[in-house]
């Protein structure tokens, strides 16, 4: 019949099939939702702090102790295990909830319904993010460091919330809310003194790629005599690390004789380390070096050599530092670093710009810094000491041989696949997984925007993915390796081991006897592994031989060990100067 539509029994039968099938998740849903009470926490921010809409990473944190806020805890790593939430704020409006419930992602607990039963205390930050017009065509949002070291629980202008006390249980069900009504604070800078200046700059190299005000700075540590003894330029010692204000190697003219000893307390800041890693306090074989005031003494006393230490500061949008190289993600900041930074400092201060009078250190990442500065400027620098570097081969970043490894995750096997781990205590005890570090890091912030580790060597060392953001190295989820992104950092010379390889006989006259590296056997990191090869590489070069030297702390040292106190090590570093300097030169290492 015309106009009349036939439609098979069986066709009916499939349609009102997939309609049941379509419906059966939310059935399943409604009736979770009935069975279980909503656990969720509403987060907005006042527009007493803030008119306009704001974008960034809103993070929970949630603590039993309130001996101090929970966002202090965040960075206190006995504290490791504090339970973190987060998600992204996009132009979020003021009085406008961010909901964090059952579903949003959290570490070490999954989910707020995991959450034993119990009295917490809660408090939330709101990590701005700021847009960036990049020069190579990307739009961007990220955090913009304010000179506190990208640290999203201390930087000025982030909003918090007050702590408040609460009793959480999922069986009856809870829905709290928080206000983010105060404004995190300017940091307070550092004032200079006769013996600590400070240097703090807009960087036009960096400004020009970001699109943002980017600054670069140095703290300059001064010798006795500087002012007294107007006609004497000094050799240099760079010092690489993590962000700090501090004076390098600690030193503090308000010491005082009965200060406290170093053991296992990197918040003192007497090894070259600073405390920003993960668990570095978890360390129980970090060596002793000297007090604040013993340092203060030696570096004021008669006897001691007469030079300069700087210490830099380069935090970039992603990480508390640089790493002191060019970087597709984080723009030129190994140019601004030789071209603009070094240039200001050694042009305000009187420092004898020979290479033989600059020398390097560092520690961790500015041990990694301080090795790389050394051999992509053989002829700028005089030396390195270089202690527990960051990966310097890619065969061992830390147990994961990026190469020939198909997952980040796990080791490979044709049964067993055990985790890859990222951290140990110096008995061997493993303690956090690869895996553990990256959830961690997504709850912070997405697209490789948490500023912490992995994510900052994704930045460093990586191409720029089509949204403009880092490309990862691996995938966050399965640990699954990307290849494409293996061969760029190999490529452009981030192995440092594999740099060296290749470039010696155009390197290598201008690098003996300037390679010194220590590390622990035990390092925490596992980063003692690729130190090995990298000293099988070296011992085994010719024409030239590298003339440097290893060093390793046994048994059972970890994380932050050097060979000697920062005192002995200034010490060696001015008769290496002193032995390289010309005749005409005659430093004025010990007296004037």
């Amino acid at each position: 019949m015309p106009g009349k539509v036939h439609v098979r029994k069986q066709t009916v039968s499939r349609l009102l099939m997939l309609g049941v099938l379509f419906l059966i998740p939310f059935i399943g849903q409604a009736l979770w939702a009935q069975a279980s009470p909503r656990t969720k926490f509403e987060i907005s921010f006042s527009p007493s702090v803030q008119s306009a809409p704001l974008t960034g990473r809103v993070i929970l944190l949630i603590s039993r102790t309130n001996k101090v806020e929970p966002r202090l805890q965040a960075g206190d790593w006995d504290n490791v295990l504090l339970p973190i939430f987060g998600l992204d704020a996009d132009s979020l409006n003021p009085g406008t909830p961010m909901i964090i419930d059952e579903r949003t992602r959290g570490f070490p607990v999954h989910s707020i319904r995991e959450l034993p039963d119990g009295d917490y205390y809660v408090q939330a930050v709101l990590n701005v993010y700021t847009v960036c017009h990049r020069s190579d065509g990307h739009d961007v949002w990220v955090h913009l460091d304010h000179w506190e070291g990208q640290q999203f629980n201390a930087s000025p202008g982030n909003l918090i919330t007050a702590v408040q006390r609460v009793h959480l249980d999922a069986s009856s069900g809870y829905d709290v809310r928080l206000v983010l009504d105060r404004v995190i604070p300017p940091v307070q800078a550092p004032a200079d003194t006769e013996w600590v200046k400070h240097i703090k700059f807009k960087s036009k190299l960096l400004s020009a790629f970001w699109g943002c005000p980017i600054y670069l700075g140095a703290t300059v540590l001064l010798p006795k005599g500087y002012q007294s003894h107007p006609n004497a330029h000094y050799p240099v010692v760079y010092l690489q690390g993590h962000f700090s204000l501090e004076a390098p190697f600690g030193f503090d003219p308000n010491a005082k004789e009965s200060s406290a000893s170093a053991v296992g307390n990197t918040n003192l800041h007497l090894n070259l380390l600073e405390p920003r890693r993960p668990l570095d306090l978890v360390n129980q074989a970090l060596v002793i070096n000297e007090t604040p005031y013993e340092f203060y003494k030696a570096w004021t006393s008669d006897n001691f050599p007469r030079v300069i230490a700087v210490t830099f500061q380069h935090p970039t949008p992603y990480y508390d530092d640089s790493y002191a190289v060019n970087s597709a993600n984080n723009g030129p900041y190994g140019d601004a670093i030789m071209g603009e930074l070094i240039p200001a400092v050694e042009t305000q201060f009187r420092i004898i710009r020979k290479a033989y009078a600059r020398v390097l250190t560092g520690g961790s990442t500015g041990g990694w810094e301080s090795l790389a500065l050394q051999i992509y400027h053989p002829n700028f620098f005089g030396g390195t000491w270089t202690f527990y570097p960051d990966p310097v081969d890619f065969r061992r970043w830390g147990l994961v041989n990026i190469y020939t490894d198909k997952n980040f995750f796990e080791a490979p096997g044709p049964w067993l696949h055990p985790p890859r781990y990222a951290f140990r205590i110096a008995d061997g005890q493993p303690i956090a997984t690869n895996r553990d570090f990256t959830d961690l890091e997504s709850v912070l912030g997405d697209r490789l925007r948490s500023g912490e580790q992995f994510a900052a060597w994704n930045a460093v060392y990586g191409p720029v993915d089509e949204d403009g953001y880092p490309e990862p190295l691996y995938d966050p989820v399965t640990g699954r390796i990307n290849d494409s992104v293996v061969a760029y950092m190999r490529d452009h010379g981030y192995d440092l081991r594999d740099y060296l390889q290749t470039n010696w006989p155009r390197i290598g006259p201008g690098l003996v006897g300037k390679i010194h590296i220590a590390c622990g056997d035990m390092d925490n990191f596992y980063l003692n592994l690729a130190v090995y090869l990298l000293e099988d590489l070296l011992t085994n070069l010719k024409n030239p031989q590298y003339g440097g030297s290893f060093q390793y702390g046994r048994p059972m040292k970890g994380h932050g060990w050097q060979p000697t106190s920062n005192v002995e090590l200034l010490k060696t570093m001015a008769f290496q100067i002193a032995k390289s300097a010309p005749a005409s030169d005659n430093p004025s290492l010990w007296h004037y």
